[in-house]
C-alpha cells in the first residue's frame, strides 16, 4: 500500500472539511448576529444617526438587521412618545422610517410619564434581575396598565403585563 499517496489523500479530505466548515461557520455566524442588539460605541453612533434622522427623541432598540442591503433596524421615542422605526444601512444612510401604527380601534397609545415608564422599568427589572428593559407602554388589555418586553440575562425576550401598582401579572416568554 503507497502511504505517501494514503497521507496525500488524508491531507486533502481533512482541508476540504476544514473549508466547508469554514464557510459554513461564516454563513452561520452572520445569520445568528442578525437581529441581535448592537452594543457600545457602535450603538451610540448608530442611534444618534436614527435620532437625528426623525428630528429627535430617544433610542429605545438597536439592532442588525438580516434583510438585503439593510444594517440596522432602529425604534426611537420621539418627545410626544410615539415611535418612530429608522432602518439604517452600513453608512448610516436611512433607507425608511416608519412611525408605529395605533392600535387597530384607531386610537393612539397614550404616552407615559417618566416616572409610569421609570416605576415600570424598575419593577420589570426586579423580576428579571440582570436584564434590559426593550420596551414599556401601556397596556391595552383590561386589568393590564402596563406591558413591557425584557431581555432576561441569559438573553431570552419575555413580555410582562403589569397592573397599575406596577405589580407583574404575567411573564410570557417570546417565542
Amino acid at each position: 500500500m503507497n502511504t505517501a499517496k494514503l497521507r496525500s489523500k488524508r491531507v486533502i479530505v481533512t482541508s476540504a472539511a476544514v473549508a466547508a466548515l469554514a464557510v459554513g461557520g461564516g454563513v452561520w455566524a452572520t445569520a445568528a448576529n442578525a437581529g441581535t442588539d448592537v452594543t457600545g460605541a457602535d450603538r451610540d453612533r448608530v442611534g444618534n444617526a436614527a435620532v437625528q434622522a426623525v428630528g429627535g427623541g430617544t433610542v429605545v432598540d438597536v439592532e442588525s438587521s438580516d434583510d438585503p442591503g439593510e444594517a440596522y433596524e432602529v425604534e426611537v421615542r420621539k418627545a410626544d412618545g410615539s415611535e418612530v422605526d429608522v432602518v439604517l444601512d452600513k453608512d448610516l444612510k436611512v433607507l425608511s422610517q416608519q412611525a408605529e401604527t395605533p392600535d387597530t380601534d384607531g386610537a393612539a397609545e397614550p404616552a407615559l410619564t417618566d416616572v409610569q415608564r421609570g416605576d415600570a422599568e424598575k419593577a420589570v427589572l426586579a423580576a428579571f434581575p440582570g436584564g434590559t428593559v426593550l420596551d414599556v407602554e401601556a397596556g391595552d388589555d383590561q386589568g393590564v396598565a402596563y406591558e413591557a418586553e425584557v431581555r432576561d440575562a441569559a438573553g431570552k425576550e419575555w413580555d410582562v403585563d403589569l397592573d397599575a401598582a406596577f405589580t407583574v401579572l404575567t411573564k410570557t416568554e417570546d417565542d
